[in-house]
């Protein structure tokens, strides 16, 4: 086989690269792969960050593309001390935020003194069947001293179901106001059979002063 046939092997009919011969250095420039390259199984729908931000919404992206769907938060900085970060959820693209929803929350958390350290369930931050907003963090919110904030994640499964409700799993952490990390686990369902295409999020008072969240979408299998 000649230089130049080997090469066309390379290629699809369409100008793209196959995966095969090519390795992580050989794709620095590269533009343009073809289907049979693995791109990881998290794709990036998009990225909002907030700047005194009443609230955060997303209002496209959340369809039927993916069955999974994990919301990142990084360094979540609240302009008020002592406040939880909320979501809700939209299923008529962000007109109402608020989906019926049953949940429930615990939280281990340790100070930086070292003098206190615990595993509670957070019976002020469970839902049964209310349309309010789902608390992420609990445990007296966050502080909002310069260097404190909150990062984890939401995942919320096949929202676009006509059959069943939607679950979700959100497990964060952040800094509380006394000086604790504590580590907050939340899960539940929101209960419609209607498909969720949007989702907010904000303080439980005053505005998100900084803070990155990333929208990705979970490849089918």
């Amino acid at each position: 086989m000649s230089i130049i046939s080997s090469l066309a092997n390379n290629f699809t009919a369409a100008g793209k690269l196959k995966a095969a011969g090519f390795n992580n250095a050989s794709l620095a420039n590269v533009t343009a792969l073809d289907s049979s390259v693995a791109l990881g199984s998290l794709i990036l729908l998009s990225t909002q960050t907030a700047s005194a931000s009443a609230s955060i919404e997303f209002t496209s992206g959340i369809d039927s593309t993916y069955d999974e769907y994990i919301f990142k938060f990084i360094n979540m900085h609240p302009a008020t001390d002592n406040v939880d970060f909320q979501f809700n959820m939209s299923t008529d693209s962000g007109s109402n935020y608020n989906v019926v929803k049953t949940s429930t929350a615990f939280a281990p958390f340790h100070d930086e003194a070292d003098t206190s350290t615990g595993v509670t369930y957070n019976t002020s931050n469970d839902l049964a069947q209310s349309t309010g907003f789902q608390n992420l963090l609990g445990q007296s919110g966050i502080g909002n001293d310069n260097d404190q904030s909150a990062s984890g994640y939401l995942q919320i499964f096949n929202p676009s179901s006509t059959s069943f409700v939607k679950h979700f799993i959100a497990r964060n952490n952040y800094s509380h106001p006394s000086d604790y990390t504590v580590e907050y686990y939340v899960a539940g369902y929101g209960n419609t059979t209607s498909a969720v295409n949007a989702i907010q999020f904000k303080m439980s008072s005053g505005n998100i002063d900084d803070g990155v969240i990333k929208l990705y979408g979970v490849k089918k299998s």
